[in-house]
């Protein structure tokens, strides 16, 4: 990624399309877009003309299509072996995740808020500097709820796990459609927060060095626009991953990693399978899962939506260094998904090309056409219902996710990510 505006996050694949007019996707997506889209997507008029009379419009996730009801959970992660590279006063890296996984049963327990309060609460004045046309009022934030049930038991079986990287600014709760989506068909989905690159993050409680319960962006421009921050940004995200998959491990082997010691879901440890292990990721995120990927072979399969594969540019004329999944290649599978509407294509294909290239037929690449970054994101649902409450314009609507429908681009999305990870990481 890297944001839009502020920082500013693309949107492209660039060159061949294998987008919604592909034989049998296009069809069933829309069918099942719209039937999925009728049952959790825009809300009716009343209802928001009810929320936009107490605290702004309530907007509504798309819901999951799988069998399984979902579960979710926290988890406080700290990695005490290292301070944190983006706040250095910090001597500890402080991580909070969530985990989706299918639920044994759900009786008595809560459906989830998307966001936290205090996250809520603070996202109108984070979220329009990282996607400039959002608006910073009119919104009840926090009304958005999932699909998943708060510390439900854990479904028996040992299940794949799907570790998720947000785009630059962006919470981790902005990937929770595809996150509900993958867990309803039997994964182990874990989203992650980079501290001091998304917007805001909270925390259980507060520590010496952090004396409020949330961390906002230590971000004041594009880090694209400055190398050795943006080198420093990705270096910190893969870092943050690989110490997710080292606390998953042991959360498989019953441990319990949350560093606040908050009791888990009963049998989720059970859940886990940390031998079989898939990254996906938005934007920066996309970055980090493809070089996740490369640097560590727990990895088997990793999805990049629409992150770019090299180092920003030192100076004018130059071009950027390739990261090393790029500069070397991997001997596991890379699916690259992209739009048409990404507004740096040329550099997105260049770093994109040179991943193609590599022998061995492992990286494959989709575009969706009619579409803008934000459309892997939660705001491919959001945005449209943002427009039909008159919250945004036309114009930051197609700039934000596209002119696609959600209907379409929602299930396309789902389809090529859920498709890829039955071929290489299959639930059996």
């Amino acid at each position: 990624m890297f944001l839009t505006g502020t920082f500013h996050e693309g949107t492209d694949g660039g060159g061949k399309t294998a987008g919604i007019s592909r034989r049998g996707v296009a069809g069933s997506a829309v069918l099942a877009g719209a039937a999925l889209l009728l049952a959790g997507g825009a809300t009716p008029a009343r209802a928001r003309q009810r929320s936009r009379a107490a605290t702004g419009v309530a907007l509504r996730l798309p819901g999951p299509t799988g069998p399984y009801r979902t579960g979710v959970t926290t988890l406080y992660l700290v990695d005490r072996s290292r301070p944190d590279p983006l706040t250095p006063s910090i001597p500890e890296r402080e991580l909070m995740v969530t985990v989706f996984y299918p639920a044994r049963e759900v009786h008595g327990r809560s459906v989830a808020p998307q966001m936290s309060a205090i996250a809520a609460g603070r996202f109108p004045e984070t979220a329009p500097a990282v996607h400039p046309g959002l608006p910073p009022s009119g919104v009840d934030w926090a009304a958005t709820m999932t699909r998943s049930y708060a510390d439900a038991p854990a479904l028996a079986g040992q299940r794949p796990v799907l570790l998720y990287s947000p785009g630059g600014g962006d919470p981790r709760t902005m990937g929770t459609g595809l996150a509900e989506e993958l867990a309803s068909h039997g994964y182990a989905v874990v989203t992650v927060d980079h501290p001091g690159d998304a917007g805001v993050v909270e925390f259980p409680g507060t520590t010496d060095h952090r004396p409020e319960p949330w961390r906002e962006t230590a971000f004041r421009g594009d880090p694209r626009m400055d190398p050795p921050l943006f080198r420093t940004m990705i270096d910190t995200r893969v870092a943050d991953t690989r110490f997710v998959l080292d606390a998953l491990k042991a959360l498989a082997a019953r441990r319990n990693p949350d560093a606040a010691g908050r009791p888990l879901p009963e049998g989720l440890g059970r859940a886990l399978d940390p031998r079989r292990v898939g990254a996906y990721g938005h934007s920066a995120g996309g970055t980090t899962a493809a070089e996740l990927m490369y640097e560590d072979r727990r990895v088997r399969a990793a999805v990049d939506m629409e992150g770019y594969l090299d180092h920003p540019a030192e100076g004018p004329g130059r071009v950027g260094e390739l990261y090393p999944v790029a500069r070397h290649g991997v001997d596991r599978p890379l699916l690259l998904l992209g739009t048409d509407g990404f507004p740096d294509r040329r550099r997105l294909e260049r770093s994109w090309s040179a991943m193609l290239a590599h022998p061995g037929g492992r990286t494959d690449r989709r575009q969706l056409d009619r579409a803008a970054h934000g459309v892997f994101t939660d705001y491919a649902a959001f945005v449209p219902q943002l427009r039909s409450a008159r919250l945004l314009t036309a114009e930051d609507r197609v700039r934000l996710v596209g002119a696609v429908d959600p209907a379409v681009s929602v299930p396309w999305v789902r389809h090529h990510v859920r498709s890829f990870f039955a071929r290489h990481l299959p639930t059996r």
